[in-house]
């Protein structure tokens, strides 16, 4: 399986509204529940008026369009990474999966996956 490194430095936030929301920007995740409302972006695209932000997370997407159907791969990455002491930010979109990892663990994740045989590019 082919992930793909992002070569951006994201934060993970919690927001009081959408109007500071970079909609322009190349990346942003938008989440909504009854109790919060959730953005990850770029650090560089962080809003004024996030209340809670943790910065330092890395992110490789895995390539290609996963249809539905397919069941376990977001698992099987999660558990080698969990069995390897990484904590983990999952996304998941309509065609794929992101995950993210604090800085100073990625590279011990790409490490990992490529031992697993994942196919790493930038």
């Amino acid at each position: 399986m082919n992930l793909k490194i992002i070569d951006k430095s994201f934060a993970i936030c919690k927001i009081q509204d959408l109007s500071k929301v970079n909609f322009n920007a190349e990346y942003y995740f938008l989440s909504k529940t009854d109790t919060e409302l959730s953005l990850v972006c770029t650090q560089q695209d962080v809003p004024q008026n996030a209340t809670h932000i943790d910065t330092g997370w890395k992110a490789f997407r895995i390539e290609g369009t996963l249809d539905f159907s397919l069941i376990g791969i977001l698992s099987k990455i999660s558990s080698l990474l969990a069995e390897n002491q990484i904590g983990i930010f999952a996304i998941s979109t309509y065609n794929t999966d992101y995950i993210l990892t604090k800085l100073e663990n990625f590279e011990k994740a790409i490490e990992v996956l490529v031992s697993s045989g994942y196919r790493i590019t930038k």
